[in-house]
């Protein structure tokens, strides 16, 4: 009688145990969806600013240490529907001889971003063909696709692991373009855990070797819930040269409309 009580209570006690232990298994998550969710939050943690404004100071250097510099203006107008892209548009301010040229872009998802350059010297206004897109844009370590909308569908994720990022702790998440013809075979990203802001990128070119690092620093939290970092520094290993970009005096809500962002508008963006 003993004997048949103790086997009840062990049965009863191997149930209980596997029932505690389901929801573990029934939720536990793979490194795809972890990798997903993570970079979710930080695509959606400032989402809402509607549109905005921004002074830019680009410094180029070369692998000697020689230095040029240019002053920009980038103005974004917010999709909120991220089945659809963000629209946005570099103007040259300085120096004086690029004055006026133009970066239009319309990110897109799946499909190649549309982007056009407007080229004053020439009164000329160049799309950019979906097969450039990894080119240099006006000579810096930034390509064409770099500066376009990071939309959160155009890659698929995996989670790697959890580290610290300078004195943060970050979760490191690798990403690969869904995009045809990007330039990159996957990007290994630092998300901090505390404001979900992305720190560092690092781009693997087709081949599989590391081609560019590019650093994020000196976040400020604007409105509610929208973060804007004011330092972006792009380094490229393979030839020694560099780009940072020093933002100032951002603005939102400023009345931007899509009209603004329509290729035509483009001669008249100065």
């Amino acid at each position: 009688m003993i004997t048949e009580l103790k086997h009840k209570m062990h049965k009863i006690l191997f149930f209980t145990s596997a029932m505690l232990l389901l929801p573990t298994f029934a939720f536990a998550k793979t490194d795809e969806q972890k990798g997903f969710d993570i970079s979710a939050r930080s695509d959606r943690s400032d989402r809402g600013f509607g549109d905005s404004q921004v002074k830019l100071k680009m410094i180029l250097r070369n692998a000697a240490g020689s230095e040029s510099t240019r002053t920009l203006i980038l103005k974004i107008l917010e999709i909120p529907d991220e089945s659809s892209g963000d629209k946005s548009i570099i103007i040259f301010d300085r120096p004086a001889d690029i004055r006026g040229t133009a970066l239009l872009s319309h990110a897109k998802i799946l499909d190649p971003d549309n982007q056009w350059l407007y080229l004053p010297a020439l009164k000329r206004i160049k799309r950019i063909s979906s097969v450039n897109k990894s080119g240099p844009f006006v000579g810096s370590e930034f390509a064409f696709e770099d500066l376009t909308a990071s939309e959160l569908n155009k890659y698929t994720y995996k989670y790697i692991a959890s580290e610290y990022c300078g004195t943060l702790k970050c979760d490191v998440v690798e990403r690969y373009p869904q995009y045809k013809y990007s330039g990159y075979k996957r990007q290994l990203v630092w998300i901090d855990q505390n404001e979900k802001q992305i720190r560092k990128i690092e781009y693997y070119e087709r081949r599989g070797e590391l081609l560019k690092t590019l650093v994020i620093d000196k976040y400020k939290k604007y409105q509610k819930n929208t973060w804007r970092a004011h330092y972006f520094v792009m380094d490229n290993h393979q030839t020694g040269k560099s780009t940072e970009l020093i933002y100032s005096d951002y603005k939102f809500n400023t009345g931007l409309k899509d009209k603004d962002f329509r290729k035509d508008a483009l001669r008249s963006s100065r």
